[in-house]
């Protein structure tokens, strides 16, 4: 049994990570949030210590630890922007870190958290779930089978990712900039992920909308044309989706061919521990290409490249 501790245990996907220690056999022994709304915890670990001072929580984890009570792993499900620090606080505290996503919202702060992770010898583990979904591993053997028929072939993929939010998101820390990376680093990263592991790195990257609520933009990977549309804002959503009641909308197409992967979320961060518990995970140099590709999207200047455009880019206002 392993002993956990976990930062940002208020946030919508902490308790996945509470699950997962559960079923992975391990325990939680602390837990911080600045935010005290933690009663999930009582389903899972009630008898884990609980702060909402980081500053106590870092003391806490010291004594611990002169206590002779390690602490194996730190689960980070903070905001976006603290993940760097908080990876830092596990490694130099002698645990290894499960970062959710997006793992950094920086290239170079990859190359930060090498050098804690050879000064500490402990490792950076992050959360890149889709690279375990079964639809999603299909897809890549697929790909790789026709790859080695026909090396020099480009495939034409149409990403779509609508998942409305209400006023709160936009007050939120996901509303900021500076604090999530934007739209494309918060709901994003994790398909681009997907995306760069199955069809290789970015060649070009253009950005056609960048509002608040919505990104839109191209990229060309070693093998693949990728329009892609990403938004929180419900008009964007198919009307037929809005009638059976749904706020999500999820579409992949690759080759005009829907890939289906709305199902099979639920235990894909339990998969990802027991990858990481069992010798696996993914580490560091596994974030690089997505993040690359998120912080591009941020600095880059808008494209009016309309022979690249997805086809909700015409329903968006200027």
């Amino acid at each position: 049994m392993k002993n956990f501790a976990l930062i940002g245990a208020a946030g919508y996907i902490a308790p996945r990570h509470m699950k997962a220690i559960k079923e992975t056999g391990n325990n939680l022994v602390a837990a911080m949030d600045k935010n005290d709304s933690v009663g999930i915890i009582d389903s899972h670990f009630p008898d884990a210590d609980f702060f909402v001072e980081f500053e106590r929580f870092d003391r806490h984890v010291d004594l611990l630890k002169r206590k002779g009570t390690k602490i194996d792993y730190v689960a980070i499900a903070s905001p976006n922007y603290l993940h760097d620090s908080h990876i830092r606080f596990a490694l130099r505290n002698g645990a290894h870190a499960i970062c959710e996503k997006p793992l950094v919202l920086n290239p170079w702060n990859i190359d930060g958290l090498k050098a804690v992770e050879e000064e500490t010898g402990c490792r950076v583990y992050n959360i890149l779930q889709l690279r375990l979904h079964p639809s999603i591993i299909a897809l890549k053997e697929k790909v790789t089978r026709e790859l080695l028929e026909a090396p020099d072939k480009i495939y034409d993929i149409d990403l779509t990712y609508l998942t409305s939010r209400g006023h709160w998101f936009f007050t939120s820390w996901k509303g900021d900039e500076s604090k999530s990376g934007g739209i494309a680093s918060n709901i994003g990263v994790h398909f681009y992920d997907m995306l760069s592991w199955i069809f290789g790195a970015v060649q070009h990257n253009e950005v056609h909308i960048k509002q608040l609520d919505t990104n839109a933009g191209y990229l060309e990977l070693e093998h693949a044309r990728v329009r892609w549309f990403l938004s929180v804002n419900y008009d964007y959503i198919p009307e037929a989706v809005k009638a059976s009641g749904q706020r999500t909308y999820r579409s992949i197409t690759v080759e005009g061919e829907e890939i289906e992967f709305s199902g099979g979320f639920t235990d894909l961060h339990t998969l990802s521990y027991k990858d990481v518990l069992g010798g696996g995970g993914f580490g560091l140099e596994e974030a690089r290409n997505s993040i690359e590709i998120v912080q591009t999207i941020r600095a880059a200047e808008l494209s009016t490249n309309s022979e690249n455009y997805h086809a909700y880019v015409s329903r968006v206002k200027a």
